[in-house]
């Protein structure tokens, strides 16, 4: 009977050494790291950085051959040799000056708009109130407020940072309200079953379900704050990108116009691609259509 109980034991011995064996590969397999999925739109994203790049190939070959005018539209060699001459440094100092003036005035307009928003979203009282006003003075065009301003706060930094600020102001505050007033009553109503304080049901319901509409606003009120950069510095500046597009009409040199237009779409398309990875990075909880998934191609 020992001997019989001693081969049981070895056999269950060898079957659980065969499980473990089995086992093993099974539990290296779930413990290894899944790869990353391919990006179904890598081509096209390549195709789109090398378009713009394509299209300047095709304005340079066809100034050269003299089938446009080169004292109109100055063949891209011509502009990157008249950026090369400014010097390092001193086109450094422009584009600072432009780069500091939005940042700080898109901080402030964004700032005191989702403040507005986020109020007149929340209150229709408010929102009857304000709402008139605020229309009023977003159909004021920006070059309307440029003479105001000056008289106002003289020619320093104060009235262009202003005045970047309003351009971006109007619709960050529309997004915010419109983000707040689009969210699902059902969403709504299932926070108030659950007894939601009414801090909770902001920043629970109502803030995660508008950011998307919000997100959108600041994306366009950024790039409404580089145009606006441009007006301020178009009229009082003594540098920046928009004294060079005046400077440049003003001495007659297309080559020196089109060089800062160039830079004004380089830094607008860089800062918006910034804050597109910040609006991926925190709605990256949502599953909507447009999130690519690993078991889904993109047509």
């Amino acid at each position: 009977m020992a001997t019989d109980e001693s081969l049981g034991l070895q056999h269950r011995s060898h079957t659980t050494d065969e499980h473990a064996r089995h086992r093993a590969p099974q539990a290296a397999d779930a413990t290894r790291v899944a790869p990353r999925p391919r990006d179904p739109l890598k081509r096209w994203r390549i195709a789109g950085l090398i378009l713009p790049l394509a299209f300047l190939a095709a304005i340079e070959v066809l100034v050269r051959a003299s089938v446009l005018p080169a004292h109109l539209v100055p063949a891209p060699s011509t502009i990157a040799e008249t950026l090369w001459q400014l010097g390092g440094e001193r086109l450094a100092r422009h584009i600072g000056a432009s780069s500091m003036r939005v940042l700080a005035g898109f901080g402030i307009g964004s700032a005191l708009a989702l403040l507005f928003g986020g109020a007149m979203g929340l209150s229709r009282r408010l929102d009857a109130l304000l709402d008139p006003a605020f229309q009023a003075l977003r159909a004021i065009p920006s070059l309307a407020w440029v003479p105001i301003l000056l008289l106002w706060m003289g020619i320093d930094e104060a009235p262009k940072i202003t005045l970047v600020a309003i351009g971006a102001f109007f619709p960050v505050q529309l997004s915010v309200v419109a983000g707040i007033r689009g969210v699902d009553r059902k969403l709504i109503e299932l926070g108030e079953v659950n007894r939601l304080s009414p801090r909770a049901l902001f920043t629970r319901i109502l803030l995660p379900a508008s950011l998307p509409q919000i997100f959108t606003g600041l994306r366009t009120g950024l790039s409404l704050a580089w145009m606006f950069m441009v007006a301020a510095e178009l009229i009082a500046a003594t540098r920046g990108l928009g004294y060079l597009l005046s400077d440049g009409r003003e001495t007659g040199r297309p080559d020196l116009v089109f060089g800062a237009i160039l830079l004004l779409a380089l830094l607008g398309k860089l800062s918006d691609s910034i804050l597109k990875t910040i609006e991926a990075r925190v709605l990256s909880w949502r599953d909507t259509a447009d999130e690519p998934s690993s078991s889904r191609g993109a047509r």
